[in-house]
């Protein structure tokens, strides 16, 4: 009797889901939400350059692998220094939230990936505006946002790098 009661529920869950999945973000609803978020957009649908808090960010999706990614150039490669990188890489722990510091054809860049159909439209305005503040941060907080997740480098002091809690012994 129960059973008979539950299946009209679940088949509407599941009828609700699958409309909810195919809702998500496309390329043709990407381009209004960067239209109304970026001062200036060029560019064809999947492949965009927008200007976002005086940044030029690239836009680029695959819809057919569900993937995307935004990303603004910072410095070239060949100009960064050793505690720079160490920063950096601090940073994508601690400050660098969504977006996160990477390397890419000779360019630090500022970078924010996702699947693209489970991408809602307040994660992208999120993303534009992290990904943009990221590359401004570079050389002093080297933030995305003003939250800090966690603490400084300062504050880990892991007990062991990579090794089994029983020394590799097994029990």
């Amino acid at each position: 009797m129960h059973i008979r009661l539950l299946l009209p529920v679940l088949l509407f869950c599941l009828g609700f889901s699958t409309l909810s999945a195919q809702k998500g973000m496309s390329n043709k609803k990407m381009g209004k939400v960067l239209g109304r978020e970026a001062s200036a957009i060029e560019g064809d649908e999947g492949s965009w350059q927008v200007f976002i808090h005086d940044h030029v960010l690239l836009v680029v999706t695959d819809e057919p692998n569900n993937r995307m990614r935004i990303f603004t150039p910072i410095l070239e490669e060949t100009e960064l220094e050793a505690k720079q990188i160490k920063n950096m890489l601090v940073a994508n722990f601690h400050t660098a939230l969504d977006a996160k510091y990477s390397m890419f054809e000779g360019f630090v860049i500022s970078i924010f990936t996702h699947p693209l159909r489970e991408l809602t439209e307040n994660q992208l305005v999120d993303a534009l505006k992290q990904v943009a503040k990221l590359a401004e941060n570079f050389g002093t907080t080297y933030s995305s946002t003003d939250l800090i997740f966690g603490g400084s480098e300062e504050k880990i002091t892991p007990k062991r790098l990579n090794k089994s809690p029983t020394k590799g012994k097994r029990s």
